[in-house]
């Protein structure tokens, strides 16, 4: 047992973090009790701050803003330390949310918890709870697991160990990525049910709903565009992967004509025949169309 905190014991003057959330798009969804923290806050450390600045100047809020991100995480946060110990209190905030997920915010909590600092929470808009509450998948058990990792390595030893999570998967992932990252889920766990959330709490809040196969063909029609929240089903009994890691799958062996034959067979259009092949396949309908141009005969 490492220590209790209470809070809102006001026995003594102290310093303390303030773990400060702040709006993921919509700027109505700013909390009271988050502008009044600012407000009062000896420092404010932000991932970015000209993003941040924007928003206290909306709240006309005049605190003192320093820079805490992850290429400055170690001198920043050993002096913001040193200032809270002094007794000043600091509120950190991220770009958009919570701080600490998927940021080194986390790493500022636990350089001030060594330092025996009361670390307070200060609720708010959270991307990946927002997507998922709006999904319409199961919300009674999940995880999340932050950006998709980048190298295939690390991707797929994740897959491999969460394939048989029975709650809902949360990532994060960019627009350039997207596709790749539904492909690698796809060979890896099967054609499950997903949700593509993007401009969450903004104008252009879109959500895509559907199979994996499905939202292959959707993000082929339409380039992803924004940050992603991607949410996808968890394993069921007699869930099996689209191809198990021991054999090939099919088509691996069929030409791109043979691939998007196989499918004009089932009664597709020759479009959506060569847009499934090209999700299977991970690349654009381009590249199917131009590898069937190269595949006739002279």
């Amino acid at each position: 047992m490492t220590g209790i905190q209470r809070s809102f014991d006001a026995t003594r003057q102290e310093g303390a973090l303030y773990v400060v959330a702040t709006p993921i798009g919509n700027l109505e969804d700013m909390t009271y009790r988050a502008v009044r923290m600012l407000k009062e806050a000896d420092w404010i450390a932000a991932e970015d701050t000209r993003q941040t600045r924007k928003l206290l100047t909306h709240f006309e809020i005049e605190g003192k803003l320093v820079s805490y991100h992850e290429h400055n995480r170690e001198a920043s946060g050993k002096e913001l330390v040193r200032r809270m110990a002094a007794g000043e209190v600091v509120a950190l905030v991220s770009d958009a949310g919570l701080p600490a997920i998927s940021d080194p915010g986390h790493d500022l909590v636990r350089k001030a918890l060594d330092q025996h600092i009361k670390v307070i929470p200060i609720p708010g808009a959270n991307a990946a709870l927002t997507a998922l509450v709006a999904s319409g998948l199961p919300t009674g058990e999940f995880s999340f697991y932050g950006f998709f990792p980048r190298e295939k390595k690390q991707a797929e030893q994740l897959l491999q160990r969460t394939q048989h999570y029975p709650g809902t998967a949360i990532f994060y992932e960019s627009p350039y990525r997207v596709k790749q990252m539904l492909v690698r889920i796809y060979q890896s766990w099967g054609n499950r049910q997903a949700v593509l959330a993007r401009e969450l709490t903004k104008k252009f809040e879109e959500f895509a709903r559907g199979s994996l196969e499905e939202l292959l063909v959707w993000v082929e029609e339409k380039p992803p565009q924004g940050e992603y929240c991607v949410l996808v089903e968890g394993w069921k009994e007699g869930d099996s992967a689209a191809w198990s890691t021991a054999s090939e799958p099919e088509w691996k062996s069929w030409s791109v004509a043979e691939h998007v034959a196989r499918y004009e067979e089932q009664g597709l259009s020759r479009k959506d025949a060569m847009k499934k092949a090209a999700g299977e396949r991970g690349v654009t309908k381009r590249d199917i169309y131009r590898e069937l141009l190269e595949q006739l005969p002279e």
